[in-house]
This record gives C-alpha cells, sequence and structure tokens, in this order.
C-alpha cells in the first residue's frame, strides 16, 4: 500500500516482518525492517532507492498504484547496498529510458554490483535536478556507511531523505515515527545507531555540521529503514550528534562470560559496589545475550567492564566475539575495566585489557586478575570495592 507523506511524494517501499540478521549475523533484527522508497511525481518523476531484490514485487505494486512505472524519468540511487538497490534491474527493466542518478563514489559500488546502465548521471555535492515545481539537490555523505552514501533534499517540501542515517530496523504497518510506541522507536534508533555508525561518529559530526552551512529547512527526515520523522525530526539529528560525540550517562555495563559460576558471582560484587555509589548498572551473561542489546546499552553507558573466566590462557569465547565487535565500532570517551576468575592460570584479564586499549577505551583502573577458583567471602568484599572505585572513575569523568 502507498503511503503519500507530502503532497506527491509517496512511499512506495516494502516491510519486511521476517528480516532477524543483518549485515550477516552481526546485527539482531527481531522487529524485522522496512525498505523505504520514495516516488516523486511532478512534471517529471523520480523514484529515490529501491528495496531489496526479494521484494521488488512490492515496490513494482506500490509504483502501480500511482502511475505506470514506465513513466519514470530518474532513479535515484543513494546507496549502493542490496537492500536499497537490489530493485534497480527490475525497475530499468520498466523504464529503460530513466536516468540512473548517484554520487562519485558510486560508480565504484554500482558497477560492481549491477550491469552498466546506458542513461547514468554522476553528481556532487550541490547538484541538482530540477522535476517542475520540486527539484531534487544531492549531498554526499561518504561513510555513513559506505563510501557512496548520500542525501537527497527537496527544498520545496522540507524533505530529506538521508537513506542509511537516521534509520531504524523495524517492520510495522504504520510509515511515521509518531504512530507508534515512543520508546520501541527510539530503541530501536539507538541500537541501529550502535551497531552500524557508532565507527562512523567524526564523519556524522562533519555532515551534520555541513547540513547545518546549507541552512537547509528540514521538516520531515524519511529514511530508508524503519519509520520517517514528521514531528520535531531535528531531535534525531541532535540525538546523533550526542553519541557521535560520547555523551553518555552515569550508567555501567558488566559484559561477562564464566565457566563454573565464580565469574559471575564476581561481577554480581562489582554490581553491588557500583549501586552503592549511586549509579546504574546492567549485567549481561555474553553467551546468554544477543550482543546487539549489549552494544545498544554499551552506547549509552560511561562505564564499561568486561570479565571472563580463563580458558586456555585466554577469555572465553563468546566474550572474545563481543570484543571483537567493540574493537570494531570503536566507541568514544568510554571507561573500561576487566576482571575474572583463573585456575592455574591466568590470561583473559590480560587480553580484555588489550582489547579496551584497542577500541579506544580508557582503562581505568588495572583489572581483577588474581582471584583464582571460586570467591571467599573476603575476595567478594574485593569485588565489590573494585565496583565502588570503578562508580568513582566514572562519576569524576562524566
Amino acid at each position: 500500500m502507498k503511503h503519500e507523506i507530502k503532497k506527491g511524494v509517496y512511499w512506495v517501499g516494502a516491510v519486511d516482518w521476517n528480516l532477524r540478521h543483518f549485515h550477516g549475523y552481526t546485527y539482531s533484527t527481531r522487529r524485522g525492517t522496512t525498505y523505504n522508497a520514495y516516488l516523486v511525481v511532478d512534471d517529471k518523476i523520480a523514484l529515490v532507492d529501491t528495496v531489496e531484490a526479494n521484494f521488488a514485487d512490492d515496490l513494482i505494486r506500490h509504483i502501480k498504484e500511482v502511475i505506470d512505472p514506465g513513466k519514470i524519468d530518474y532513479l535515484i540511487a543513494n546507496h549502493a547496498e542490496p537492500d536499497h538497490s537490489g530493485g534497480i534491474p527490475r525497475i530499468l527493466e520498466l523504464a529503460p529510458n530513466a536516468t540512473l542518478i548517484y554520487s562519485r563514489k558510486g560508480a565504484d559500488s554500482f558497477g560492481k554490483y549491477y550491469p552498466p546502465h546506458d542513461k547514468t548521471t554522476i553528481v556532487k555535492t550541490g547538484d541538482s535536478v530540477s522535476l517542475g515545481h520540486k527539484t531534487l539537490q544531492f549531498i554526499e555523505a561518504p561513510m555513513l556507511h559506505w563510501p557512496d552514501s548520500m542525501f537527497t533534499y527537496i527544498p520545496e517540501d522540507a524533505l530529506l531523505l538521508p537513506n542509511d542515517a537516521f534509520g531504524q530496523h523495524l517492520a510495522t504497518s504504520y510509515r511515521f515515527a509518531d504512530e507508534g510506541p515512543e520508546q520501541l522507536v527510539w530503541d530501536e534508533a539507538t541500537a541501529y545507531y550502535a551497531n552500524i555508525l557508532t565507527p562512523f561518529g567524526p564523519m556524522v559530526i562533519r555532515k551534520i555540521e555541513e547540513l547545518q552551512k546549507l541552512g537547509l529547512n528540514i521538516d520531515t527526515i524519511a529514511p530508508s529503514h524503519g519509520l520517517i520523522w514528521r514531528k520535531d525530526p531535528m531531535r534525531i539529528v541532535h540525538q546523533y550528534v550526542s553519541w557521535a560525540r560520547g555523551d553518555a550517562g552515569p550508567k555501567v555495563i558488566i559484559a561477562y562470560e564464566t565457566m563454573w559460576g565464580a565469574t559471575d558471582r564476581l561481577a554480581h560484587a562489582m554490581a553491588d559496589g557500583i549501586v552503592s555509589e549511586g549509579l546504574e548498572v546492567k549485567i549481561f551473561h555474553a553467551p546468554e545475550t544477543d550482543h546487539t542489546d549489549i552494544i545498544s546499552e554499551i552506547l549509552g553507558a560511561k562505564g564499561v567492564i568486561f570479565g571472563s573466566s580463563t580458558h586456555n590462557q585466554y577469555m572465553l569465547p563468546h566474550i572474545a566475539s563481543l570484543m571483537h565487535e567493540v574493537k570494531g565500532l570503536k566507541f568514544p570517551k568510554k571507561l573500561g575495566a576487566a576482571f575474572g576468575l583463573k585456575g592455574w592460570a591466568g590470561g583473559a584479564v590480560p587480553e580484555i585489557e588489550k582489547d579496551l586499549k584497542e577500541a579506544g577505551f580508557e582503562v581505568a583502573m588495572e583489572g581483577l586478575a588474581a582471584l583464582k577458583w571460586q570467591l571467599s567471602d573476603d575476595e567478594w568484599s574485593q569485588g565489590v570495592e573494585f565496583g565502588r572505585t570503578f562508580a568513582q572513575k566514572v562519576k569524576a569523568a562524566l
């Protein structure tokens, strides 16, 4: 079903209720997603982005509810990733005279995904196309989140179509963020930023500063995943700036993996110490918790403590996998620490500390690595004191 989001601008995308993993298996999408495409009908007709290839029939059906797809004059490809570009071949079969438009970096990525098209235009920031009464303006947005990414802006409608920026992985029967539960939308927007855009924080800040300098009037933001922001849309823009700066609250995340339960007990002792200092704490056992959820929580926490029992002189595999993801995401301005029990030999704690440094964390204190086998009452108290001291360092850094 089509949805008119502005006069003459229609959502014609597809809803994927069944998607459960994105970017391979690195990001869990338990609530599905949408592939948003936008049809702009004026003297000339433009389609901005398409859908994942398996949903091309939905896209074409929705377009046909508005116009004959053969009348499309311009196909704007803001990004070559197949969840947005997969429908391009089908659209160009129906509209072979349409001009395909993408960014300068897109010349590389689109050329690898699709055969050459006879009518192709490469654009840069400042270029535009007139449709008659409406104008499509293009803004390159490299590394948000691929080199080829760009935004399309319609000044007459104060409408920004930013592709992967400002989205959520969320399948719903409604199209606007204000139509559903607010907390649900923000939870998914947080997960989306944390798991996809965190490594590109400096680029996020620069691009938003550029948009501000361009003086764009924006009253609606229509991303390519999830729901459209039409009430106070700049709220999500300001939140991106905050996340990109590394702003975080008085919260500590403890993520750990245990072999025979002692490291679990130590995690809870630390939590007692953190709470005694007035901070919020959340504890996650890495093998039992989706890493997407842990990463989403890390985004808003100033402090993170990772723990593991030692196995083969290294950390256990689930916490090692989580640390691998954290190293790639490069969360800014985080304090970290490590802990874990051992038997006859150690190794997990120094490996975690090494990964924390590679991830850009400030290692706030020496890890708790000397405890062996199980926790005595005195050692429980050491865990509480470790948590209390870490919490004090977090408070001092806020």
